[in-house]
């Protein structure tokens, strides 16, 4: 049996191009790629429409990270803020022998069931004295650190993990605390949950959190829907090693691009009079918070670099804010979120104002 299992381990995934529809959902994982600081994506939709196995299939075309490879939290070595006591020490005294290297990022998922001190970790209380940070035993917040974070049914999460979570999302960094004492250490990470609404609804404070939102939905058109029926049948078949072979190449095609538009994100500008836009529409749909302004201009940007382009144009805008607002809470909760109507709507008159 374990033998069985290994080989089956052994197996490529799914390569993330070959998948079929899920349009919105690819871009809104592409864009937190590329822009981390956009926040956490979120895609909801009945079983059985590809959301566990799309979230997996990121594995084929996550980019480097660089990390400093003795930490148990993976510092990065470029940015002192963000590292863990240890290696600001070591980095400050003597930057040049620090050992560092990159790697593929990772989606570290969070087991189900999961307890809280395999969460945020657990502190030996009889080493802390003498050993500091070498007493705590790192959870899942730990490895989660320059990685995705994966929660699957995230709606089902308890609310003491919830709030956990979200203070680290917020902060980047994990507290373990434990008879009075504390250690902190660097988390940074994506967060990306799946979940089907069936099963119940999302606490708003995470669904703020998570501030790109796609519906996974059944696929009506028959063309696609054969399309996924061969693609799990490919798996059995003798040509599947050269059919996901081609797939891979797409994936790195995909992947360098991604990187690409990583470092010239910065270059992309976006005209004040369309920022403008921006605000209005968030405004004018009268959505809570500022939360919503600000992920759809980092969405819109990072969707121009992904695009090659340095400009951020209305397309881009419009596109983003579909994936930034269909899930937002409006008037202090008091309003459902809009519509794709009622966004082209709104955005239609703002335009037509400007031209005036």
């Amino acid at each position: 049996m374990g033998e069985k299992k290994m080989k089956e381990d052994k197996r490529p995934v799914i390569p993330f191009s070959s998948l079929v529809g899920l349009k919105e959902a690819k871009l809104a994982l592409i864009l937190a790629l590329i822009d981390p600081k956009i926040g956490g994506v979120l895609i909801s939709g009945p079983k059985g429409t590809g959301k566990s196995t799309l979230v997996r299939s990121l594995t084929s075309i996550l980019p480097n990270i660089t990390i400093i490879s003795d930490c148990p939290f993976k510092c990065n070595p470029d940015k002192p803020k963000e590292m863990c006591e240890s290696c600001l020490q070591r980095t400050e005294k003597d930057y040049e022998s620090i050992p560092q290297k990159k790697k593929t990022m990772e989606i570290i998922t969070l087991p189900l069931g999961a307890t809280e001190d395999r969460v945020i970790g657990s502190l030996d209380i009889e080493k802390i004295i003498g050993s500091g940070i070498e007493a705590l035993s790192p959870g899942v917040l730990a490895n989660a650190n320059q990685e995705i974070l994966y929660i699957d049914e995230i709606n089902l999460l308890p609310d003491h993990l919830v709030d956990t979570i979200l203070d680290c999302a917020a902060s980047g960094w994990n507290i373990v605390e434990r008879e009075n004492i504390s250690i902190r250490h660097p988390s940074n990470f994506i967060l990306v949950g799946t979940m089907n609404p069936e099963e119940g609804e999302l606490r708003p404070q995470l669904l703020d959190r998570l501030s790109l939102f796609a519906q996974a939905g059944n696929i009506q058109d028959i063309n696609e829907r054969m399309k996924i029926v061969e693609l799990n049948l490919k798996e059995e078949s003798k040509d599947w090693g050269m059919w996901i072979e081609d797939y891979q190449n797409h994936d790195q095609r995909l992947k360098e691009r991604i990187s690409k538009a990583k470092v010239n994100l910065t270059n992309v500008q976006i005209p004040q009079y369309r920022k403008e836009i921006i605000v209005s529409l968030c405004m004018a749909l009268k959505v809570d918070g500022f939360r919503s302004d600000i992920v759809l201009t980092r969405g819109s940007r990072a969707k121009a670099a992904y695009d090659g382009r340095t400009e951020v144009t209305i397309d881009d805008i419009l596109e983003c804010a579909y994936l930034t607002l269909l899930h937002r809470t409006r008037e202090g909760g008091m309003r459902e979120p809009p519509s794709k109507l009622e966004i082209n709507q709104v955005l239609g008159r703002i335009m037509d104002s400007k031209k005036k």
